[in-house]
């Protein structure tokens, strides 16, 4: 009998699960891990509600935390990141109720997160912080079953300190994009290759010779300017913090704020997790043909009502799949992808051998609070160090790649303060 779902049709579900096994074989780590709790169990009788993007890696994640004894609910956490056929997959062939339907509108979207949330999780999987916050919000009821959650994103971490600041975070969630083999590799190599991907699958432009602004220059911002560099873009990177606009400097970008390089950009990527990152002033002093873009995880750092407003009220034009045309004083400007990560909208997300390391430690958080949660008041918490080195080594020995280990000489020197000079 098919489980619950709601998902765009199950006759999907073949071509999903042939791309969900493409997608394993890029997965070792997370393969791993699976193995051991096939024999382990240690997620046994433990609900788990995730809200994350329903794509062929999130599928293996999903299996893996099913294997480990864990009844599992999914939904979207954003409306166009679903891959239809991987969510069919998920329903037919794994018997994992899935609420995802690519396009679906913005109350078919926090319908889908209420009936997550119906399944009385007792640990969340957050990427953007949607069930957490709709939990607080308007499902009380649903904190006393709760032992804790997971956390994959910047932009959700940023909401749950937050909470945990003003008091209102209730149980403790562990902070997945601290770890660093989540931030330092899906952030960086994961965001900047799948942004250009979106944008030129979206837009089929040429990007060598054009100037690529970039804002912001966190990790998925270092990946995205890059990526550009190395693909024959002049990148500018806009900042509001001195250090991380100095360290673009250095690594040799010009560094401007976005109200001067509005004028000069062609195309415009956000990865900030802020609003209004761009905003009208910003559009006005926009090329002709201007593109822009957001990588974020919410689509309010682009402030589209704004552009509305400077085209007067016009309904956009959609000049191709996820391309809407804004006219502005008689001036053309294109957003991607209805302004929402357009490394998902258009394209397919992460590859699958760097999303390995990340659900590697989606898996791993998820034992590591079922085990340590006695110790956990309320709070957001990083994995431990040494979690991350065991996800990196796993991925190394799996990459065929050797290191060196210390002699006994080499951590007797570390360790002691006597020998100088």
């Amino acid at each position: 009998m098919t489980v619950e779902h709601d998902v765009k049709s199950l006759d999907l579900a073949p071509g999903g699960r042939y791309r969900i096994e493409w997608a394993e074989q890029e997965m070792p780590v997370l393969r791993a891990i699976r193995e051991r709790f096939a024999r382990e169990k240690p997620l046994q009788g433990i609900r788990v509600a995730a809200c994350l993007h329903v794509t062929t890696e999130t599928a293996n994640l999903m299996h893996t935390l099913q294997v480990g004894g864990a009844e599992i609910i999914l939904c979207a956490s954003n409306p166009l990141s679903t891959q239809d056929d991987v969510a069919a997959s998920l329903v037919a062939n794994f018997e994992i109720p899935v609420y995802a339907i690519k396009g679906e509108d913005n109350s078919t979207y926090y319908d889908h997160i209420k009936a997550a949330l119906d399944f009385r999780p007792h640990v969340t999987m957050d990427d953007g912080a949607d069930l957490v916050s709709t939990i607080h919000k308007t499902r009380r009821e649903l904190l006393t079953d709760i032992i804790g959650g997971t956390e994959e994103t910047t932009t959700g971490v940023i909401r749950l300190r937050a909470m945990a600041k003003d008091g209102a975070l209730e149980f403790p969630v562990l902070a997945v994009n601290d770890s660093n083999t989540k931030h330092m590799f899906d952030n960086r190599y994961g965001t900047g290759q799948s942004t250009l991907d979106g944008i030129i699958r979206a837009t089929n432009i040429l990007l060598a010779g054009r100037t690529v602004v970039v804002a912001g220059y966190g990790w998925c911002s270092r990946g995205i300017a890059s990526r550009a560099q190395g693909m024959g873009a002049n990148v500018v990177v806009t900042e509001i913090d001195p250090l991380k606009a100095l360290e673009a400097v250095m690594d040799g970008f010009r560094v401007m704020p976005m109200i001067d390089a509005a004028a000069v950009g062609d195309i415009f990527i956000t990865a900030t997790g802020d609003v209004n990152v761009i905003d009208g002033p910003h559009f006005e002093r926009m090329k002709s043909g201007a593109i822009i873009a957001n990588s974020g995880h919410f689509n309010v750092e682009i402030n589209i009502p704004a552009l509305e407003k400077l085209s007067n009220g016009g309904e956009p034009r959609l000049v191709r799949p996820f391309v809407q045309e804004y006219i502005v004083k008689g001036r053309p400007i294109y957003i991607l992808g209805e302004g929402r990560l357009i490394n998902l909208a258009a394209a397919e997300g992460h590859p699958a051998s760097v999303m390995d390391m990340s659900f590697a430690n989606q898996a791993l958080g998820a034992e590591y609070m079922l085990k340590n949660v006695k110790e956990m008041t309320p709070n957001v918490y990083a994995l431990p160090h040494d979690v991350d080195q065991e996800i990196a080594r796993l991925k190394l020995e799996a990459m065929g790649v050797k290191i060196d280990t210390l002699t006994p000489e080499q951590e007797h020197y570390l360790g002691q303060w006597e020998e100088g000079t």
